[in-house]
């Protein structure tokens, strides 16, 4: 049995739409590597030598300023596909956030692969229209919302990217309870706020009965209706 056979992301990731056949000729030049937390699997400006679906594991993707200030511009789950596919360079590192898994292509041979598979195409023009419209809502997000609003509709998000989901493309809902792969500086700098500020929001959103904190980075949504509201 091949691991595009046990891959329990598969009819979620861009591969979704190959048939067995062309699954096998793809697993033939795709190889399962573990990535520990803060282990890189690509450096920003370099060359980009390698393309890979997420199966486990969070991912961030960073750029840096001439100062050598970090800034997470995304952030990767299980199914969703890092890399630059058909470009020479890779325009952000990637960084295990937690431990993860990931399926590994050789990007040239990726290229190759997708060139003579228009499904895969498809799935990958699908993937890239659907990360702009996350843009498109995150720079709403970081110029028009307030620290209340960044705050609930950051967490409303984690709580849709964290559900746990099996190998079927439909997920079980919102997660409820789920741990945060970021650090409270990590979620200030995603979001444009100050540690300071992300700290007083989610103090204020549990003494308010809208979530609750049982660990330091442990987050249950006890009101959803509260938050959905509060994020505006």
């Amino acid at each position: 049995m091949s691991s595009c056979e046990t891959c329990v992301v598969r009819n979620r990731a861009i591969c979704a739409g190959l048939d067995n056949q062309e699954i096998t000729a793809l697993n033939a030049i795709g190889r399962r590597r573990n990535v520990s937390a803060g282990e890189p699997l690509i450096w920003e400006d370099d060359d980009s030598l390698l393309v890979a679906n997420v199966i486990e594991g969070v991912l961030k993707l960073t750029t840096s300023t001439e100062d050598g200030r970090e800034q997470i511009v995304g952030v990767a789950y299980p199914s969703d596909f890092i890399g630059r596919p058909f470009g020479q360079t890779s325009k952000a590192s990637v960084v295990a956030l937690t431990d993860a898994r990931v399926c590994v292509f050789s990007r040239n041979d990726f290229d190759r692969f997708a060139r003579s598979h228009p499904g895969l195409e498809h799935k990958l023009l699908e993937r890239t229209l659907a990360e702009l419209d996350r843009t498109r809502s995150w720079m709403m997000l970081l110029g028009r919302k307030t620290a209340p609003e960044k705050i609930a509709t950051f967490l409303l998000e984690m709580s849709e990217r964290l559900a746990e989901t099996g190998c079927t493309p439909i997920t079980r809902g919102p997660a409820t309870r789920f741990t945060l792969p970021f650090s409270r500086q990590q979620v200030a700098d995603v979001l444009g706020l100050t540690i300071e500020t992300v700290s007083r929001q989610f103090t204020k959103l549990k003494n308010e009965g809208v979530i609750d904190l049982p660990a330091r980075r442990d987050v249950e949504i006890v009101n959803r209706g509260a938050l959905v509201a509060l994020a505006g």
